[in-house]
């Protein structure tokens, strides 16, 4: 008999889906065998890589194909929770936690370089010690930068890639980014400034709700707990050590776009519109090095799984469905 909490389910899963608008052309429903079956239970690990400790979330068949998750600032793997519970049917799911995030080890800048290219060499060796060979990259703001050197240093490890809000070209760079060139060119000069907005309870909410005309639709959890993470000791010298060498990763666009045009990866482009950080024309970007890429531009901010789990999930069913068949 239908309830009232199946018929609530039901019309919540078709309105989070008529959230989704394409750039070109609308979104269509996935083929009943892309639906992913009973979702499997998470499991937490950590594992020793390169004298750090990795902790992870694990979900789904091992024989699957595998969706490596890399999370943003200044969240965790926790973030990809939702994805977790509604693709891991189908999917093996392996989501870290980067070096200085989450539960992973944090050790002082003092020990340990915190710069993209040492975290993503960190994370490949990751994938290395859990043999992954084969993957789907799924990115997300920082996830983006650490990503994308894994791919363009092991281009025939990558099945796809599923980009959520992690920029890759000057586009995307609203003007929120003029202050944090000034950062880059004298950080001595502006170091007060820019360490006290990372610490901000203020900057962590605007960094969720962004430009959304429904800030109600957003947990206040995740902000708050995002701030004390960040009140944690020596959390705001790491993050001020990756901020400062986000510089790198704008200089390294032009490396990702060329190995976007040589290698064509299978690309999904999931993107909240409200973000103030990367502007929407950022995701658009994208179809110029690689013209089969699909481009969704959701009703959402720069975490987008906030608002639009369920659509995030649809898409990303029907998306790999089509390109991502074959197990590890």
């Amino acid at each position: 008999m239908m309830t009232w909490k199946n018929l609530l389910v039901a019309a919540g899963s078709i309105a989070s889906f008529g959230l989704l608008s394409a750039c070109s052309g609308s979104a269509t429903k996935p083929p009943a065998a892309a639906v992913a079956a009973s979702p499997a239970p998470t499991v937490y690990r950590t594992v020793k890589v390169d004298g750090l400790d990795i902790f992870y979330r694990e979900a789904g068949p091992r024989d699957a194909p595998v969706l490596l998750m890399l999370h943003g600032f200044p969240s965790s793997s926790r973030m990809y929770e939702p994805l977790l519970r509604r693709l891991a049917g189908s999917y093996h799911i392996i989501a870290p936690d980067l070096p200085g995030f989450g539960h992973s080890s944090a050790p002082p800048p003092e020990q340990f370089a915190y710069t993209f290219d040492h975290l993503a060499q960190i994370i490949d060796h990751f994938a290395q010690t859990l043999s992954l060979q084969r993957y789907t990259l799924v990115l997300q703001d920082y996830g983006g930068p650490v990503g994308f050197r894994i791919a363009t240093a092991h281009p025939e490890r990558v099945q796809a890639l599923v980009i959520q809000n992690a920029n890759a070209y000057d586009e995307g760079l609203g003007p929120l980014w003029n202050a944090r060139r000034a950062f880059w060119a004298d950080r001595a000069k502006y170091e007060a400034t820019v360490r006290a907005n990372l610490a901000s309870f203020e900057a962590n909410r605007t960094r969720h709700i962004g430009n959304s005309p429904h800030p109600e639709l957003f947990d206040p959890d995740t902000w708050t707990d995002e701030t004390a993470f960040l009140q944690q000791p020596g959390q705001i010298a790491i993050q001020m050590d990756l901020f400062y060498d986000y510089r790198t990763n704008v200089a390294a666009y032009p490396t990702w776009q060329a190995y976007l045009r040589k290698y064509q990866p299978p690309t999904l482009v999931v993107w909240g519109r409200y973000d103030k950080s990367f502007l929407v024309e950022g995701a658009r970007a994208f179809a110029r090095d690689v013209p089969s890429a699909e481009i969704r531009e959701l009703d959402a901010g720069h975490f987008a799984l906030d608002e639009a789990p369920d659509t995030i999930a649809d898409a990303m069913r029907h998306f790999l469905a089509s390109h991502v068949r074959e197990s590890k």
